[in-house]
């Protein structure tokens, strides 16, 4: 029998289609690169094949966009924003609209030419964290900016690209994106009728029941949800309360990049290296105004969700928006559970 599961946090209903479901083991996909790769321009010795760079960790003092770097932030030579202009707010008859202003920028984790972050050395995925934590903290000094997002991209049908050098970005925008929205509204609610935050009492239900949690090590759990869209989603939560990512202390971003690395291998091995998306939701940023949020340092709380691209969303997805996902999440974590890497 299928079952509906709510999602605690904003409401929204999944089918497990348990008639449809396959066996963890039936998922593993065929590596399927995109169109052949051109020389790659992200590889240290590359850089005149990239816009200047706009932060690097260079440990011996290297000169700019030149070789010696360890991980390099440029913009995005097709950017969704732009960062140039003014907002220029303006309304036709129903409609609202402004300029296309943010900031789009691609985070090269890595000199070498490798594709997937979980290769990288737990020392070197912390530069990672330690990047995105630098660039939120400066984009947030844009008083045009409310919110960065960081995401990743891993194969071609996850949106990757044709060049498989592993990388990320970040997209400040001038308004707050509806996905994280709703999951603020609904940590809101929960903490107005409870006086607590929904994601520490999730983050201790998991501990407790233990058939969806893959992961509980220093100061993370990783988990595959309740209410999963897809099959192996995991949400990778950290079990201190904190509503901002760039609060992480350097002891804590090294847990964090020990976890990140220990669930991409997994994801890697188990299921061959399928594409994969992950997304960073954290608090957006705050400015005082009238009806400013007072309580969202304590209902909110960051977290990484990470998607891999094993089905499709098809037409009753797009209608409804309900997700199907043919595989327990329960089945999801053990699978994982026991893939040793």
């Amino acid at each position: 029998m299928p079952e509906l599961r709510k999602d605690p946090i904003i409401g929204r209903w999944v089918i497990i289609a348990t008639e449809r479901a396959r066996r963890p083991d039936q998922f593993t996909t065929e590596v399927q690169a995109g169109p052949a790769e051109k020389p790659c321009p992200f590889c240290e010795g590359s850089e005149s094949h990239t816009p200047p760079e706009i932060y690097a960790i260079r440990p011996n003092h290297s000169s700019a966009n030149g070789p010696g770097w360890q991980l390099r932030v440029v913009p995005s030579i097709a950017p969704f924003l732009r960062i140039e202009g003014d907002l220029d707010r303006q309304g036709k008859g129903l409609y609202d609209l402004m300029n296309g202003i943010g900031a789009h920028e691609i985070v090269i984790e890595t000199s070498r030419h490798i594709g997937n972050i979980a290769d990288l050395s737990e020392e070197q995925i912390t530069k990672i964290i330690t990047c995105y934590i630098d660039r939120i903290n400066d984009l947030e000094k844009d008083q045009r900016f409310k919110y960065v997002l960081v995401f990743k991209n891993h194969g071609w049908k996850a949106g990757g690209g044709r060049v498989q050098h592993s990388r990320s970005q970040l997209i400040a925008t001038p308004v707050n994106p509806k996905r994280v929205k709703e999951e603020l509204a609904g940590a809101r609610n929960y903490f107005l009728n409870h006086e607590r935050c929904i994601f520490c009492d999730l983050i201790k239900q998991e501990i407790r029941d233990k058939e969806r949690l893959i992961f509980d090590i220093d100061g993370f759990i990783a988990i595959a949800p309740f209410a999963s869209r897809f099959p192996f989603e995991v949400w990778i939560l950290p079990k201190k309360h904190s509503c901002d990512f760039t609060s992480l202390e350097m002891s804590m971003r090294i847990d964090l990049a020990r976890i990140m690395q220990q669930v991409l291998a997994k994801i890697k091995k188990g299921l061959n290296d399928p594409p994969y998306n992950y997304i960073l939701h954290t608090a957006p940023f705050r400015r005082q105004k009238i009806g400013y949020w007072k309580t969202l340092d304590e209902d909110y709380h960051w977290h990484i969700e990470i998607i891999p691209r094993l089905t499709r969303v098809a037409g009753f997805e797009w209608g409804t928006g309900f997700y199907i996902c043919p595989l327990p999440p329960e089945n999801a974590a053990k699978f994982l559970r026991e893939v040793e890497v």
